[in-house]
């Protein structure tokens, strides 16, 4: 943290003289109040979590007096290993081998499988599903119906001349439609 130099003036009011600026302006000096202090030199906030937990970090329980914790704190310092002096002791731990990022994926790639798709195609939705209300079934076919027998009429009035691909699909279905129609209406009687 930069302290900054505070300077008095001829009437004894603290203030910051005037600096420069690396682009080479200067700034104006700066009146400065009593019990100020600047930006850099306050210190961090630190909420109570962390300072009860700065306070835990001891590693002993939650409320103990001062002379459990002392004697706590002397059985820890005693039961440091007193080496034996010429005696070598040997403190290095396995250390594991830590994995790179490449090896890792490498690794799991290794461990996959590609098998080929198996698509079969889903079973053929048909148009009198048992699970649809016979009387709303019978409704849109009532209204395929009209549609085919409109666009006959367009075709024989001479309004719709050459009917695209999709009309010509759609008034070969007519007999089909007049079938399925009849087949509701009996099913339903």
């Amino acid at each position: 943290m930069a302290t900054t130099a505070y300077e008095l003036d001829a009437e004894g009011c603290k203030f910051i003289p005037a600096t420069q600026r690396p682009d080479g302006t200067w700034r104006k000096p700066r009146r400065v109040k009593d019990g100020y202090v600047p930006q850099e030199e306050v210190p961090l906030y630190e909420s109570k979590g962390k300072q009860f937990k700065a306070r835990q970090s001891t590693g002993l329980p939650v409320g103990l007096t001062p002379e459990i914790v002392a004697e706590a704190q002397k059985k820890k310092n005693h039961g440091a290993i007193q080496p034996i002096p010429g005696m070598l002791i040997n403190v290095d731990k396995k250390k594991k081998k830590k994995k790179s990022g490449a090896d890792d994926a490498a690794e799991k790639l290794a461990k996959c499988e590609i098998t080929e798709p198996n698509f079969t195609s889903p079973p053929p939705v048909t148009p009198s599903n048992a699970a649809t209300d016979p009387a709303k079934r019978l409704k849109n076919l009532r209204k395929k119906l009209r549609d085919i027998e409109t666009l006959e009429e367009k075709i024989k009035c001479g309004t719709l001349k050459n009917p695209d691909k999709d009309q010509k699909e759609k008034m070969s279905k007519k007999n089909d439609i007049l079938n399925e129609i009849e087949l509701l209406e009996k099913s339903s009687e």
